[in-house]
């Protein structure tokens, strides 16, 4: 289809044929319109657009959002099982953004992670897809939105409450193997010392206490990714050659990482102190029994998250 087309709205199908037309249910993997190496995946619940339907003069409802961002390893199944459900009964629709690896050369695994790098915005093509989004289907709420990510997508949603607390209405930060300190010392994405001039924004410290903000790890995730091991020899090979080897986030976000043997439990417990001195409240939860697993922290997180989906606008 030529870029020039105007894009299909839900305003534009009778609503018995939206399911035909794939605009609601799992809607086909999609492009980014802004930048095709970006794709993304969205789940529109049917129900209640067939409310919509029985009622054609109601054009306020909205249907709000929830964001899920992957890890290194790119893993999108949840929105064909936890997060279908968890759309269907709350109800909310899904996206899932895929930023491929390789995108800044063959090693590249963890460039979305830090919002900017040498090629890719992440942040502004998730900003993108929300547009995109907000204008093929208008009944779902994308100003403030309900964003999760778990290791990886930790890291990215970590960072994103950072530069975007304004479009957050809560954020569940998922055991990042990094993260970024409120440090005016240090560098992106160490710290924030130069933010204004990386993203042409401030940190808004006021704003981001405004967010419902959620953290979780589970109790045994305290080794690192690979063990002391791998990490020695990912830094040999970069002293040595000079490239990151693969997984190469720690080179590439070198920055706060829990010193006590107790891995990514730690990390978040450490930034959770560290937040509390600059007044910002973030509930941890420590789910029992539990290693590095989305799959086994997601109820976790969706329970956190609906009464605050559900919650009328505004209140």
């Amino acid at each position: 289809m030529s870029k020039s087309k105007k894009a299909l709205t839900t305003r534009d199908v009778p609503p018995q044929f939206l399911e035909a037309a794939f605009m609601v249910g799992h809607v086909p993997q999609m492009a980014l319109q802004s930048d095709p190496r970006v794709s993304y995946s969205l789940y529109v619940p049917p129900g209640p657009y067939k409310s919509l339907a029985a009622n054609e003069e109601d054009n306020t409802t909205e249907l709000p959002i929830l964001v899920n961002i992957h890890g290194t390893r790119r893993n999108l199944s949840a929105i064909y099982g936890d997060l279908k459900t968890f759309a269907d009964s709350t109800p909310c629709a899904i996206l899932q953004p895929l930023f491929p690896a390789g995108i800044e050369g063959p090693n590249d695994l963890d460039s979305y992670k830090k919002l900017k790098s040498k090629t890719l915005r992440s942040d502004l093509a998730l900003l993108s897809m929300l547009d995109e989004v907000a204008t093929r289907w208008p009944h779902i709420e994308t100003t403030k939105i309900f964003l999760m990510g778990f290791s990886g997508g930790g890291q990215f949603a970590q960072r994103f409450l950072y530069i975007y607390p304004e479009r957050l209405a809560a954020v569940s930060i998922g055991a990042p193997g990094k993260v970024t300190l409120l440090d005016g010392q240090q560098t992106w994405p160490k710290g924030v010392k130069d933010v204004q001039d990386v993203f042409s924004r401030p940190v808004d410290l006021d704003t981001i206490k405004a967010v419902n903000i959620h953290m979780v790890v589970g109790s045994k995730d305290t080794t690192a990714h690979g063990g002391n091991d791998f990490k020695e020899w990912q830094a040999g090979k970069k002293s040595k050659s000079g490239n990151v080897a693969p997984d190469g986030e720690a080179a590439l976000t070198g920055n706060i990482e829990s010193s006590d043997g107790k891995g990514r439990l730690g990390t978040l417990q450490h930034i959770q102190e560290l937040w509390k001195t600059n007044g910002i409240h973030a509930h941890l939860d420590i789910v029992d029994g539990v290693g590095h697993s989305a799959d086994g922290v997601r109820s976790c997180v969706l329970d956190y998250l609906r009464p605050l989906i559900q919650r009328p606008s505004g209140s």
